[in-house]
């Protein structure tokens, strides 16, 4: 296969990696040996070792071994970015349990949903979230549940003042614990830190990480030790400039989500990093965090970077520590990325991944030859190529859209309990993404938009970001987003939805003229609607479909009078 993209590598990256034939828990064990005094994780100022996260992470394998837990059992995680989220994770897989990540932010129904489907025997679970899932763990078998608050690992004064704020914002939840509830600290406490010694290997089954993948129906990605030690190793690799034992990630890009998960918190536990945990975004917090405890790496989303561009206090804290930055889960438009690289001296690019990829598959090189508005190149020892949307098997010429396929050793097994979905997207070993894209002559791929997300206006085809883009050049808008309305004649209507700066002010028509000198006329949208923000996943991934749904319920509406 022609892999051009090889010779745009960034001096010190090798086109091909050797893998370890081991389990990612691995990587933890290794860090605990190579810097056992190093802070692995950061909490509100409170440290925990490498050598004491690897005692825990034992801890609670054990007692979960101990609650009837075997190698192959599934163990869902619903927690944020705390110091639990990540010895749930590693202790789960220590034992050789399928860990089962549930967004936070899901309703009683999502979560009934979600882990009857995994199948899942345990849940852990914050305190908080307990009154969503009494109701239904009897229904779906789910035989224990382990609560934790987020006071536990906090410093000694938050702990103490912790209840008198959560009864404040009432926030504070009090639960009986007996069985099948069980309490975190008194299960760790009870349990042993000698390692577990089950068996595990790089072909056993480590996560389901649910996705909608490329049908949109929820489905289990079935990802291996050995996909996950590969991926997060082609990460370290993409990066010949990082110290190991000597960086400082910011742990904010949630580790439930899948990027969260390989480019933050495993590749800074392979790397014996420190990770400042911070359980949700907010603006503020993010840039204290980032000059008190001088962060280097940031993994992080286009609305994270906009919000600190748009901060006016920004100015106020030292963000000259960053070095790295990665923006995934969505485009990156060039105006945000420009005005942060000035912000912060930082180098920060585009790149992408799907969860049935581990999930990064391509970015821009760091330092070396990057490309605006394209994800960059494939990582080692992943092909990719872009075909045909017809019949997905004829290969397109340079410069021409069609899907994106690609193969490597990230490629899930496949999805849970759904073999024809597995084999639409999975044929002869390529994984077919549902994502538009082009390949350049040097092996740099643009993701032009989402094959599903296309806007088909008057016979022609319009890619949403090509309109995004445009919009973001407007100097006061702060974010935008387009989608493809039904009507009638011609197709689909393009409709855009902005969120203005802060103080700014325009009209519909100031924003269709800008578009007007921008576009092609049919590229043009036909009506603007000014929000104050925009519907999002946790991640900070704009929720498209909201938006149409909302339009398409405001017809229904008017269509009832």
């Amino acid at each position: 296969m022609d892999r051009r993209w090889v010779q745009a590598y960034e001096r010190g990256v090798p086109p091909a990696l050797s893998y370890p034939r081991t389990s990612l828990q691995h990587f933890l064990a290794a860090s605990a040996d190579r810097f056992p005094s190093r802070a692995a994780l950061l909490f509100y100022g409170r440290p925990m070792s490498y050598r004491e996260l690897d005692r825990a992470t034992n801890r609670f394998a054990n007692a979960l071994k101990g609650l009837g837990v075997r190698k192959g059992d599934r163990v869902a995680v619903m927690l944020p970015n705390i110091p639990q989220s990540v010895i749930a994770y590693y202790g789960a897989l220590k034992l050789g349990a399928v860990v089962v990540q549930v967004n936070p932010l899901y309703v009683d129904r999502e979560i009934e949903v979600q882990v009857g489907d995994a199948g899942a025997r345990v849940i852990v679970a914050l305190d908080l979230f307990y009154p969503r899932l009494e109701s239904i763990h009897s229904k779906i078998g789910l035989e224990t549940i382990i609560l934790t608050s987020v006071r536990d690992y906090l410093p000694w004064y938050l702990r103490l003042v912790y209840p008198l704020k959560a009864m404040r914002d009432g926030t504070w939840v009090s639960v009986r614990k007996q069985p099948p509830v069980y309490d975190w600290p008194a299960l760790l406490a009870a349990s042993s830190d000698a390692p577990p010694d089950a068996a595990v290997g790089p072909d056993d089954l480590a996560l389901l990480q649910y996705t909608g993948g490329t049908t949109g129906v929820p489905k289990g990605v079935m990802l291996r030790h050995g996909n996950l030690v590969a991926n997060t190793l082609q990460c370290r690799h993409w990066m010949p400039s990082l110290r190991d034992g000597g960086e400082v990630f910011l742990g904010v890009i949630p580790f439930f989500h899948v990027y969260g998960m390989t480019a933050c918190m495993n590749l800074a536990i392979a790397t014996g990093g420190t990770i400042v945990l911070l359980p949700r975004f907010v603006t503020k917090d993010v840039l204290k965090a980032i000059a008190s405890y001088r962060a280097t790496i940031f993994m992080g989303v286009q609305a994270m970077y906009v919000a600190i561009n748009n901060c006016q206090d920004v100015g106020r804290y030292d963000l000259s520590s960053i070095r790295i930055c990665i923006s995934g889960a969505g485009p990156l438009h060039v105006e945000v990325q420009e005005r942060f690289e000035a912000l912060t001296g930082g180098k920060v690019v585009e790149g992408f991944g799907l969860s049935e990829a581990s999930p990064v598959t391509h970015v821009n090189p760091i330092f070396g030859a990057r490309k605006k508005g394209t994800i960059g190149l494939p990582l080692p020892d992943t092909d990719a190529k872009v075909v045909d949307l017809e019949t997905g098997r004829r290969e397109m010429p340079i410069g021409q859209p069609g899907e994106l396929v690609v193969k490597g050793p990230q490629v899930m097994a496949g999805y849970w309990r759904h073999p024809d979905e597995t084999a639409a997207v999975l044929r002869d070993g390529w994984l077919y993404t549902g994502d538009v894209a082009t390949m350049d002559a040097e092996g740099y791929f643009a993701i032009v938009d989402r094959r599903k997300d296309m806007i088909k206006t008057k016979g022609e085809n319009v890619y949403p970001r090509e309109v995004e883009e445009a919009l973001y050049r407007h100097p006061k808008i702060k974010e935008a987003v387009v989608v493809g309305i039904p009507e009638t004649f011609s197709g689909e209507f393009i409709k855009a939805y902005v969120v203005l700066k802060e103080g700014e002010t325009a009209t519909e028509r100031d924003i269709l003229d800008f578009c007007a000198r921008e576009l092609a006329k049919f590229k043009v949208p036909k009506t603007v609607e000014f929000r104050a923000d925009l519907p999002k996943t946790l991640i900070g991934k704009v929720l498209r479909r909201v938006l149409l749904e909302e339009e398409l319920n405001k017809r229904q509406v008017v269509a009832s009078r």
